[in-house]
């Protein structure tokens, strides 16, 4: 399993690179559409506006996912076995320090964690998962999303998201340009010709074709993180049992989301839009389905990753 881990990294990386070509390429494309020449200042300005949003994230992001969800930070005192379990798992995992822990005030069962570093990550969880787990599936849940700061998903999403973002901001700009009479109308009617036809016809699939495609790539990068998770969840609890139990709760208590979960939902454990609609979104799912999950943590003849790929292999 090192070496799927491995893999598992290397394709994710090979991913984000097609994002950000993609992004590069549809500023060309939208630069050249408005005027002939400057495709290298339309792609300019879409790397600008990604590293703009990208400093924003990095610094406010993850203050702004737990205030979104509600979650109040406790200590020791507040939960004391959510704390020991929450301590067991970060040994086990060989982090150096334990994440700040939060509970969301929200009776579906559900968690997540944010962090751009081991040593800056933060657990929440909702207190429906407390009032619905016992201590074997709550371990496995916290494991779970130790194991996203573990292998650096949330920097890894976060980046991968807020290029889906502003491919989806451009192409929106285009349409809204073309939609009010903007300056791509006018210079695409007032002459340069055949090429300055194609270019516009270009930025037109560009448009259409980039936010599909963007969106296609970054659920792949999630529903690989989500599986690569619940393989450190079984190493580090050394009971698989006790993760495939809690999402088998999890995924019959979902609720009906609310705006917050829309927002939040990639990031939960079980994503609680796709859990609504029975989780069969295929290409356009930020998680692999709970039964598969399910049944790969049940397969396993042990809890190392050598016995999760083995029964990964059995499922997918």
């Amino acid at each position: 399993m090192l070496e799927a881990i491995e893999s598992n990294r290397r394709q994710s990386l090979a991913l984000l690179v097609l994002m950000g070509c993609l992004l590069l390429g549809l500023g060309y494309a939208l630069g050249s559409a408005f005027h002939p020449g400057m495709g290298l200042h339309g792609m300019g300005i879409a790397a600008f506006v990604w590293i703009m949003l990208w400093g924003i994230a990095s610094f406010q992001g993850d203050a702004v996912f737990l205030a979104t969800a509600g979650a109040e930070q406790i200590h020791k005192v507040d939960h004391p076995q959510l704390w020991n379990v929450v301590e067991e798992m970060t040994i086990a995992a060989g982090l150096p320090k334990p994440p700040e822990i939060y509970i969301i005030p929200d009776d579906a069962p559900n968690a997540f964690a944010v962090g751009h570093s081991s040593k800056t990550g933060s657990v929440a969880v909702t207190s429906g998962l407390l009032r619905l787990m016992d201590r074997d599936e709550l371990q496995g849940v916290v494991a779970h999303e130790i194991g996203h700061l573990k292998n650096r998903d949330s920097s890894f999403l976060v980046l991968a998201g807020l290029l889906l973002g502003t491919i989806v901001i451009l192409s929106e700009i285009f349409w809204r340009s073309m939609r009010f009479g903007g300056r791509v109308r006018r210079s695409s009617s007032r002459g340069g010709g055949k090429a300055q036809l194609i270019l516009y016809a270009v930025a037109i699939a560009a448009a259409i074709l980039a936010p599909i495609l963007a969106r296609i790539l970054y659920f792949a990068c999630s529903r690989k993180r989500e599986y690569l998770a619940d393989a450190s969840s079984a190493r580090f609890t050394r009971y698989p049992e006790g993760l495939a139990s809690a999402l088998d709760k999890i995924a019959t208590h979902a609720a009906v989301p609310v705006e917050n979960s829309k927002i939040l939902a990639p990031l939960y454990i079980v994503n609680p839009l796709e859990a609504a609609s029975g989780g069969a979104l295929g290409l356009f799912s930020t998680h692999p389905p709970v039964q598969d999950r399910v049944r790969i943590l049940r397969g396993m003849g042990g809890a190392g990753y050598a016995n999760y790929e083995v029964a990964y292999k059995k499922v997918r």
